[in-house]
């Protein structure tokens, strides 16, 4: 094989997430994990790599980067920047490392997909259409060198930049990816709600509503994803260990959550690489230990409607990569603790779940600091998310309905009469229907409805009581209409038989 000058340039040629990459005009192609590829970039030549690119998912992201590497046979080293667990970016990047080292082997996906999955302890994916003799041939045609750090990243990638290269390893190959739009059905774009007890529950059904009637559009990294609009999701009964469900289908498990949790409660330091973190940003950012100072305002002032915590700075405008998460508000109603966050753009599919149970902890955090220092016992009140842009990329779409088709109609069976709207009692006098509405909990009499014709009745009731949710307002509908035709054949009613 004749060997060329390093010298000689290529052109890197992604099929996938093209503006989402650093390109130069070498031959080594460097993975930086989570951490961003600017802190890699800025030290370089564009002579002394072929492309920069990230790797947040070893489950989505390995498939669309070996698509590209067997697209461009010039690219002969791979430098994996493979940092520390508390950099983030262990997973997918020492997934790709045992890729190249042990390959795959034809099994099933997280989502019972047939795959090639790659012989690492952390799940690895890599569609099935890609030949397996291909993927052998650029495991074993590129020199792929690990670093821990981004200093060592930066020596390797110059030291390799410097020696002479050889031809391309083969010729290029492209398998198309084949992504099949999901049909929409009609629905509200602005301003959702969804509730449930845990946050395993609420994501499901968080992952129904998007996928049914979120907007499809372009984003701005080379891709679609399916969005709903100003949606507020409602966690009221979360267990302070957290809920995992069995088999977790969660995207996450505990020892990443251990990590994430601290990255909220946590002042951490600066670090090349990695532009901040939640806890940064509460706790030093702004010259204030924001999580304190909510703590000591609730003690003076447990009524306060003013416990506020901001991460968006004013320059983030300037300076791009502005946190997803902004704004937190901390209430004491009824003696319970309820926490609000607002986050401009969220991930509902891969990175909700955790966002929710770091809130949570930040929340339970700040309870029990409130009783340790005064003589507040307060209770785990609900945690609510506010997403402005809620999305599901579309490299996940496959991956949700799964997670529909297997989940979703079982959460949706466990019915739930509780409804804080209150109850209805139905019953037949003087040959009408009469609905009593009680509150929930007292069973305090607050409404009486009478008449003899159903649909009427059900539009006074849900007209007068807007908040009654949606299945219970069918079931009175049916339970009116049998009520009604009781009277018409002159029948006991009883109601719920």
């Amino acid at each position: 094989m004749t060997h060329i000058s390093h010298t000689t340039e290529f052109r890197y040629a992604a099929q996938h997430k093209p503006n989402q990459l650093i390109y130069g005009n070498g031959h080594i192609a460097v993975i930086t994990g989570w951490t961003v590829k600017q802190a890699i970039a800025k030290h370089l030549q564009p002579s002394d790599y072929a492309v920069i690119g990230q790797l947040y998912s070893p489950t989505r992201g390995i498939n669309l980067l070996i698509r590209n590497l067997l697209l461009n046979p010039h690219v002969r080293s791979l430098v994996v920047l493979n940092a520390t667990k508390e950099d983030q970016n262990a997973g997918a990047s020492q997934c790709l490392l045992d890729f190249f080292q042990n390959g795959a082997e034809e099994s099933l996906s997280d989502n019972g997909r047939k795959s090639w999955v790659i012989r690492s302890s952390i799940p690895g994916y890599i569609d099935i259409d890609i030949d397996i003799n291909a993927l052998e041939k650029l495991r074993h045609s590129l020199k792929v060198v690990e670093a821990k750090s981004i200093v060592e990243a930066v020596e390797k990638i110059k030291y390799y930049a410097q020696k002479q290269t050889i031809e391309p390893w083969g010729t290029p190959l492209e398998f198309p990816l084949l992504t099949i739009e999901p049909t929409v059905l009609p629905g509200t774009r602005y301003g959702h709600r969804i509730e449930g007890k845990t946050i395993a529950e609420t994501w499901v059904k968080i992952i129904h509503r998007i996928k049914t009637t979120g907007t499809i559009r372009p984003t701005g990294y080379d891709g679609k994803w399916q969005e709903l609009i100003d949606l507020m999701a409602v966690v009221t009964d979360e267990p302070e260990d957290f809920y995992f469900p069995e088999p977790n289908y969660l995207p996450i498990d505990r020892s990443f959550l251990e990590e994430y949790v601290s990255q909220i409660l946590d002042d951490a330091p600066y670090r090349e690489g990695v532009k901040y973190t939640y806890g940064q940003r509460l706790r030093s950012w702004f010259g204030r230990d924001q999580i304190e100072q909510v703590i000591n305002k609730l003690i003076g002032e447990i009524d306060a409607a003013s416990a506020v915590m901001t991460l968006w700075d004013v320059k983030d405008h300037e300076k791009g990569g502005s946190p997803c998460l902004n704004h937190i508000w901390l209430r004491v109603v009824d003696n319970e603790l309820s926490l609000t966050a607002t986050l401009r753009s969220n991930d509902m599919f891969a990175a909700w779940p955790a966002n929710a149970m770091g809130l949570r902890a930040l929340q339970k955090h700040i309870r029990d600091e409130i009783a340790g220092r005064s003589e507040y016992d307060l209770k785990m009140g609900p945690l609510i998310t506010l997403s402005q842009s809620a999305h599901i990329y579309d490299d996940t779409w496959s991956n949700a309905e799964e997670l529909i088709k297997k989940q979703y109609v079982a959460i949706c069976r466990k019915l739930d009469y509780a409804d804080p709207a209150g109850n209805f009692l139905i019953e037949i006098a003087d040959d009408e229907i009469v609905v009593t509405h009680t509150t929930p909990g007292s069973g305090e009499i607050v409404g009486c409805y009478s008449g003899k014709n159903a649909l009427k009745l059900v539009r006074e009731i849900c007209a007068a009581s807007p908040a009654i949710r949606p299945d219970h307002a069918a079931y009175l509908a049916i339970e009116l209409q049998k009520a009604a035709n009781c009277i018409k054949i002159d029948k006991l009613y009883v109601q719920d038989q």
